[in-house]
């Protein structure tokens, strides 16, 4: 796990690439790789390259970034980690061709698995990644983020050069770089708690979407691709017993996390004690002489909004034989952690679990382990979400076919009711277009209470347009290529390329690169989640019972207490502490940001902030926390 940066000036451009100007950049990022950092500026400064190095494989300093091939034709700079780099290895040593500087850097995998087969290489590729390469003969520069979006990768386009970075603050870095709002995004944001890919909160910086590349020519010509959808690498698995099913799950699952055991730095588990991060922890146990390490946070008390899991940590812990760290928050730290937060976070990650995240990681890093595997994933895959039973059945009462009239009239009675401005009405509203009821599995403000949230001048501008936009591409997706066009298929195709992505991914990599730490994620293997995706709707919601399969597939692996619980998210007691100095905190920023901005409507901000039941003043708050950071 790195940092890396990079800037390409375009034929015709006056600028030039020096020192100076890619160390600032690179070295904002020093968090990202607190073990080593490298350059590589072409003579005559059009293309450079920065890394910041977390040793993670192959320490040896032959396996610093950036490095070149035999004849220096191709630059990489690669954040991830390849998981069968030793495997593609052999096979390029048995094709021959190459002279091999490193022991068993994937970094130098990479370099020769492209000049072997080009782009293709993608494919042999199983891990994470962002990965800058620089092709000398052909003179372009291929930016690559990875099959799920684990690994993040910017750029920006200004001034006759693109610059790129593994984290936003460090194009900032660049003096010519513009720094202002991109309003639509805003308007996005209020939605779904974070900017739709490929744009972000600041204007003319973007996100390249996960399994997408970019080809940069350097007389400035992109193009773009997108490289892997999952729908093109499933194998329906149909007619198959629930019994046969599950024995593969859990067969790829133990692979998956096998492969991430991958390291030459010690390697741990995040545990809550849900069926997740258990199974993680038992899978990772199996085979090793050593016991695992696991972390878990919990809280300075019980909270009625959330109850420690701790009890459930340590059962499995002793389980599995681990040595077992926790931590204890209270409201102190999450306050003293906010102007960090938002730092770390580049742009609002609209999630308080930015907080706990952040301090397991710093837990994990303080007991000496330098990567944790991490359980997101398993709830998108297996219908793990108490809400997403309720959306499914609204997706299936979507299809009903209700005569367009009657949708009317319940629109008209809801507005009549005072209910306008629900969720309720909203679904409803989707329904008469002919939309799908989910728009992915965390919306914030439904469209009608958007417009009122929103300043006068934004509500004018944005008066015609709908989030509903932000996902229409994925669903023109799915409609042509998904091999089941069911209600679920839909929700864990829509939030495998948004949510998790851009959300929920993006939580993890920002707050555990934070404290130096890798967060790698074993649900989240590209061919696991190819093998999850193939898995009938029947079959993974039979009896109604949430997880059932992934359930069926651990029992016996991790203790059935854990399986028999209730379902319990990972959480903040954020209701009770705003009742606090974090409420007067809260209100306090969040005027500021509507006296100083014409973003929002301040009364209406307020309203929202005040009923300290409604976890949306938070997003509010974070938002006006990130402006007040990057652009006041």
């Amino acid at each position: 796990m790195c940092g890396i940066v990079g800037t390409l000036v375009f034929d015709g451009g006056s600028f030039r690439v020096t020192e100076p100007y890619l160390v600032k950049m690179r070295d904002r990022m020093v968090h990202r790789g607190p073990d080593g950092a490298g350059l590589w500026i072409e003579a005559g400064g059009r293309i450079g390259l920065g890394h910041r190095r977390l040793s993670i494989i192959d320490l040896a300093s032959s396996a610093a970034q950036p490095m070149p091939n035999e004849d220096e034709r191709l630059w990489i700079a690669f954040n991830g980690e390849i998981y069968n780099h030793a495997a593609i290895r052999r096979e390029l040593e048995t094709l021959g061709g190459h002279r091999w500087r490193t022991d068993h850097s994937d970094t130098e995998v990479i370099l020769h698995a492209f000049e072997t087969w080009g782009i293709g290489c993608l494919d042999k590729f199983r891990g994470m990644f962002a990965i800058a390469l620089w092709d000398g003969r052909r003179r372009e520069l291929w930016l690559i983020r990875d099959r799920i979006g684990v690994k993040p990768l910017y750029y920006s386009l200004h001034h006759g050069r693109l610059t790129f970075a593994s984290e936003i603050k460090a194009l900032l870095e660049d003096p010519d770089q513009p720094k202002a709002l991109h309003e639509e995004s805003l308007f996005h944001y209020l939605s779904f708690l974070t900017a739709p890919a490929p744009q972000t909160l600041f204007h003319g910086i973007k996100k390249i979407p996960g399994g997408t590349w970019l080809r940069v020519q350097a007389d400035g010509t992109i193009e773009e691709r997108r490289y892997w959808d999952v729908w093109d690498h499933t194998a329906p698995l149909v007619g198959r017993s629930d019994g046969d099913i599950a024995a593969c799950v859990l067969e790829k699952l133990r692979e998956s996390v096998a492969l991430r055991k991958v390291s030459d730095v010690p390697v741990g588990v995040f545990l809550s004690g849900g069926v997740d991060s258990s199974t993680n922890a038992a899978l990772f146990s199996q085979g090793e002489a050593r016991p695992v390490r696991t972390f878990t946070i919990g809280y300075d008390r019980e909270y009625a909004s959330y109850r420690n899991e701790l009890a459930y940590a340590r059962l499995v812990a002793n389980h599995v034989g681990a040595e077992h760290h926790e931590r204890l928050l209270s409201v102190d730290d999450l306050i003293n952690f906010l102007p960090q937060m938002v730092v770390l976070q580049d742009e609002p990650i609209a999630d308080p679990v930015c907080i706990p995240v952040y301090y397991v990681s710093q837990l994990a890093r303080e007991r000496g382990v330098i990567v944790c595997q991490v359980g997101e994933g398993a709830d998108e895959l297996f219908w793990g979400y108490p809400a997403w039973k309720t959306a499914l059945q609204l997706e299936a009462w979507n299809r009903w076919s209700v005569p367009f009239f009657a949708k009317r009239c319940g629109l008209h009675l809801l507005r009549w009711i005072g209910q306008g401005e629900s969720f309720h009405y909203e679904r409803l509203r989707r329904g008469l277009l002919n939309q799908p009821v989910f728009w992915g599995g965390a919306e914030a403000f439904p469209e009608a209470l958007k417009q009122r949230l929103l300043s006068p001048s934004l509500r004018k501008r944005f008066r015609d347009l709908t989030s509903w936009e932000a996902i229409r591409p994925i669903r023109q997706r799915f409609e042509a290529k998904a091999w089941e066009q069911s209600p679920l298929q839909w929700m864990s195709y829509l939030d495998l390329n948004f949510r998790l992505p851009e959300l929920l991914l993006m939580r993890v990599d920002k707050m555990s690169m934070g404290a130096g730490l890798e967060a790698r994620v074993p649900f989240l293997d590209h061919e696991f989640v190819q093998m999850a995706m193939s898995i009938p709707e029947a079959v993974k919601t039979r009896g109604g019972v949430m997880k059932t399969l992934l359930k069926q597939a651990v029992r016996g692996v991790i203790p059935d207490r854990i399986i028999d619980r209730p379902k319990q998210g990972f959480g903040v007691p954020v209701h009770e502490w705003m009742q606090g100095r974090l409420g007067s905190l809260m209100q306090e920023t969040l005027t500021d940001f509507c006296r100083r901005t014409d973003l929002l409507d301040g009364a209406e901000a307020m309203r929202v902030l005040r009923d300290q039941r409604d976890p949306r003043g938070w997003y509010l708050f974070n938002l006006a926390l990130w402006w007040r950071t990057y652009l006041a």
